[in-house]
């Protein structure tokens, strides 16, 4: 788990302290907020997706915003599924736990 945008695109594409991760493993799935500090989950969605080597890794957005232009915007990108925060932490756990089963567990992505 990363804190901000900017360490999360560090992951991703193996720079800055993440330098010396296997960028040729990527991760299952990517869960992302929107309302990340440094570099906003919108332009985490838009790298990620705009470059050949990622952009077919999965991201679920779980994020507080139900604005329909959020929605829209991280669709037109490439999201592959749009997640409203629950309210109750224990539902919100539980809703982690579920979504990351189906993208781990059940999904069949591409083959690369």
């Amino acid at each position: 788990m990363v804190k901000d945008g900017e360490e999360a695109l560090e992951f991703i594409f193996a720079t800055g302290r993440y330098a010396s991760r296997d960028v040729n493993i990527p991760p299952k799935v990517i869960l992302l907020d929107l309302k990340l500090p440094k570099v906003g989950g919108i332009e985490v969605l838009k790298k990620i997706k705009s470059n050949v080597k990622t952009k077919h890794i999965p991201i679920v957005v779980v994020t507080s915003s139900q604005e329909t232009q959020d929605i829209q915007t991280c669709y037109d990108l490439g999201v592959n599924s749009y997640i409203q925060k629950p309210i109750e932490f224990e539902a919100f756990v539980k809703a982690i736990a579920e979504v990351g089963l189906y993208w781990i567990i059940l999904n069949k992505p591409p083959v690369q």
